[in-house]
């Protein structure tokens, strides 16, 4: 994979924490990618390539940081409600 350097400017209050280049070079990677995903701007396989990591291990990274994997609009969640109530109404089995 081709890289790009930018540099990065740490507040020294943040380096008291023990975060190391290595640390904050993977956090702002993972930023960056988290955000294009929120963004719509990259699937949820193409997140994972960009971070080296499965699919199951990207959207597991999802949770472990609290971000939605699915964000349903108000309209198509209540269009899952539906379905659902459909499907106990009417089971497939």
């Amino acid at each position: 994979m081709v890289e790009a350097i930018f540099e990065v400017k740490i507040p020294k209050p943040l380096l008291e924490f023990g975060i190391d280049q290595i640390q904050v070079q993977q956090q702002v990677v993972e930023w960056l990618v988290f955000s294009l995903f929120t963004q719509g701007r990259v699937s949820s396989g193409q997140a994972a390539r960009l971070l080296n990591i499965s699919r199951v291990d990207f959207l597991a990274l999802l949770r472990q940081h609290g971000i939605a994997y699915i964000d349903y609009s108000d309209s198509e969640l209540l269009e899952e409600f539906q379905a659902v109530a459909m499907l106990e109404v009417n089971p497939i089995l």
